[in-house]
């Protein structure tokens, strides 16, 4: 039966701690490295929801991508629901681990996955890795001859299971050079307009980096926060029950998007 710190060794092979951003938290956050994990449990982010879960299904290990906890804590008490959710997770003994932004920009991380879905080709990141030149922060590729940007909307919503997504720019246009970066990356617009991408996807950006876009001539397509890299924590269920075969894994089947789609007189 494999224990927390090999676990987390396997992680941090699969998306290496150098590859996250510096003001990231990630790691092993709680728990102890010797406990035996005979279940584990992947999450976009920790909620009570997904704690009761864990619990309930005798889970060991949690891997969330959004760290839990994420900034440094003055005190923990039953007083927030911070406090309360990891005093929970601690009198459980549920180990908790992230690999946040190393998981986006790892080889088979969230940002391939997501170029891959959108049938991008000759995919590089958009910053390099020190190390390694074919990982990094982002990523741009190449969209095939004739795609527009409705083209691209319409592979993204049905790669990730989605109903509805936003775009900057009229449906038609032509896109050719894709920047692609998964969650809140609205910063990056800037480095994909360096590069002449005529097209940047992620899960969401502000109102004002949406007219940058627009002033700019860049396509702009937001997938959802959520949506953007749900998928890819179910994935790592996969990819982790394929490596640790004792362990029983699952995605958080409890975990919902907080931003749901509402329409008047519905």
């Amino acid at each position: 039966m494999p224990d927390v710190a090999e676990i987390a060794a396997f992680l941090e092979q699969f998306a290496p701690a150098r590859l996250a951003a510096d003001w990231d938290n990630v790691g092993l956050l709680i728990g102890d490295a010797a406990q035996a994990v005979t279940h584990a449990m992947t999450c976009l982010t920790i909620t009570p929801e997904s704690v009761a879960e864990a619990v309930a299904g005798r889970v060991n290990l949690i891997v969330t991508h959004h760290p839990f906890p994420f900034k440094p804590l003055r005190r923990i008490t039953g007083d927030t629901a911070e406090g309360r959710m990891l005093l929970d997770l601690i009198a459980a003994r549920i180990a908790v681990y992230s690999p946040h932004t190393a998981f986006d920009s790892a080889a088979a991380g969230i940002n391939q996955q997501l170029c891959t879905g959108l049938q991008l080709t000759d995919i590089r990141p958009l910053t390099a890795d020190a190390q390694d030149a074919s990982i990094g922060t982002g990523r741009l590729g190449t969209a095939a001859v004739g795609t527009t940007l409705d083209m691209v909307a319409r592979r993204a919503a049905a790669f990730l299971k989605v109903d509805t997504v936003q775009l900057v720019g009229a449906p038609n246009i032509a896109v050719s050079r894709v920047a692609v970066a998964c969650g809140s990356a609205g910063d990056l617009l800037t480095l994909a307009r360096q590069q002449d991408c005529d097209c940047f996807v992620t899960g969401e950006a502000r109102f004002h980096t949406g007219l940058e876009a627009q002033s700019a001539g860049v396509a702009l397509l937001l997938l959802g926060h959520y949506a953007s890299e749900r998928f890819a924590v179910e994935q790592l269920a996969d990819v982790l029950a394929n490596r640790f075969a004792a362990v029983q894994v699952w995605a958080s089947r409890d975990e919902r998007d907080p931003i749901a789609s509402w329409h008047a007189g519905r």
